[in-house]
């Protein structure tokens, strides 16, 4: 339950923020998991068209890119 809060919470967040520039809404992401203590994950940035099963976490160049979510 926490887990999912946590990326409806941060889902939330970037969707508000689809026009921001990839680089700088994942810097606010990662600060924001940093501060919820998650210490072993990995962002990546992403057309649309590849993000297959990965959790997405943000979509940021006017919708254009998606800002994936690994643990690990």
């Amino acid at each position: 339950m926490k887990k999912s809060f946590l990326f409806l919470t941060l889902l939330a967040a970037a969707a508000a923020s689809a026009a921001k520039p990839c680089t700088e809404l994942q810097t606010e992401i990662m600060a924001k998991l940093e501060a919820k203590g998650v210490k072993s994950y990995h962002l990546d940035v992403v057309p649309n068209n590849d993000v297959g099963a990965a959790t997405v976490v943000g979509s940021c160049d006017g919708g254009t890119k998606k800002i994936t979510y690994k643990k690990g």
